[in-house]
């Protein structure tokens, strides 16, 4: 079997999109019954893929007829003393691992190809969305995933994105994205994918040690207890963040950046959870 392409350009993407749309038109016209014909499923990642990336392929592959995963690590969302040089690079096992889930194509621009000249028109999210949570210490991150994700719905034009919830708050952005800017494509929104130990998989788990990974645990811990609070009947923001904070301390290698209740499309505070 062929490996799957990758694409580096946007023409190339392009050219391979408008083959596959003569394709299945051909099938419509041969009067097939799918509901998924002609349905296009795209993926966003920077690679590094994991077993919570490989849900989200697998979603789209159930609901889309092709499915384009792009690798693009965006150098818009690192701030300058952030780790772009060092996020892990592994494009042949990606190829691998796409290859296994049934993808089509995988979307893998070059700098060149998708933001060559600098300074790019932005989109600027509103700021009552970025200016909280991970926002706080990264203030232009989420203008710079914003204008690539834009960018990657306008190439490939899918009917479907498909983003974890791991990464609330830019899933909370992106779902406003589409609805501010009338675009036409469905965000899918995915569970969260963890290890064994409760960890979420991220790309940048790598970093850590045998022991970091464990003491990062507490993080699902933390909220897990929270989660027991509120099943007894504990609604205050008080009182919910105070059990997250109290399981937390038990590692003191663990330094809290922030911790709160939000609104998940909103993100505006919670005091009380209805």
């Amino acid at each position: 079997m062929d490996n799957i392409p990758i694409i580096k350009t946007v023409s190339g993407l392009r050219h391979f999109l408008d083959r596959y749309s003569r394709r299945s038109l051909a099938l419509d016209l041969a009067e097939s019954s799918s509901s998924i014909l002609g349905q296009i499923g795209l993926v966003p990642t920077m690679g590094a893929l994991h077993a919570g990336h490989l849900s989200l392929i697998q979603r789209a592959r159930q609901e889309n007829q092709c499915v384009i995963v792009s690798i693009f690590v965006n150098p818009l969302q690192f701030a300058a003393h952030e780790d772009l040089a060092q996020y892990p690079q592994t494009l042949a096992q990606d190829q691998a691992l796409c290859q296994a889930q049934g993808v089509d194509a995988i979307f893998a621009p070059t700098v060149e190809a998708i933001a060559a000249n600098p300074p790019l028109t932005q989109v600027v999210p509103p700021a009552v969305l970025t200016e909280r949570l991970c926002g706080l210490s990264r203030p232009s991150h989420f203008t710079g995933v914003a204008t690539i994700v834009l960018k990657l719905f306008h190439i490939v034009q899918p009917d479907r994105a498909y983003f974890g919830e791991k990464d609330a708050q830019q899933l909370a952005i992106i779902q406003r994205l589409v609805e501010d800017l009338n675009l036409v494509v469905t965000i899918v929104p995915c569970p969260i994918i963890r290890e064994d130990s409760g960890l979420a998989y991220s790309s940048r788990n790598e970093y850590l040690t045998a022991t970091q990974k464990q003491q990062a645990t507490l993080l699902h811990h933390s909220l897990q207890a929270a989660t027991y609070s509120f099943e007894w009947g504990v609604r205050d923001r008080q009182s919910l963040l105070a059990t997250v904070a109290q399981t937390l301390a038990k590692e003191p290698q663990v330094q809290v950046e922030y911790v709160d209740l939000v609104h998940p499309l909103t993100l505006q505070t919670l005091e009380r959870i209805t």
